[in-house]
């Protein structure tokens, strides 16, 4: 995975299938010119650490399924407070909505620009 349009392609992908999942406010941050360690952060939300678990299921599983990147690591799995799946050139987070207010990554990383995506709703997910 190399090209811009192929990582955009997985990132957008992964957005997608978090809203499958019922995600709530999924961004995508384009951080690739300021943070040299990743090009994208992914960010949703769930409501309970159960919905937290099925979005990174659903994520890992779409993206598995669709023959793309596996996580290098995933990290918070036993907490489901905050999941971070690292993909490399993108990094998902998954938050349960209290830590996604407390740590507000979207204030942090307000002056980057979001990359446009549209949900691509499977047949699985209605």
């Amino acid at each position: 995975m190399t090209s811009s349009d192929e990582i955009q392609h997985w990132v957008r992908r992964a957005a997608a299938a978090a809203d499958d999942k019922k995600a709530a406010d999924v961004v995508i941050i384009d951080v690739g010119e300021v943070f040299s360690v990743s090009d994208y952060f992914v960010i949703a939300s769930g409501s309970s650490t159960r919905q937290v678990h099925a979005i990174v299921d659903g994520i890992e599983e779409r993206l598995t399924l669709d023959g793309g990147p596996k996580p290098a690591r995933i990290e918070g799995q036993e907490e489901r407070e905050w999941v971070l799946m690292d993909y490399g050139t993108f990094v998902v987070h998954v938050f349960h909505q209290e830590q996604r207010e407390f740590y507000q990554l979207e204030k942090l990383w307000g002056d980057r620009p979001r990359l446009d995506w549209e949900p691509m709703r499977t047949p699985e997910a209605g």
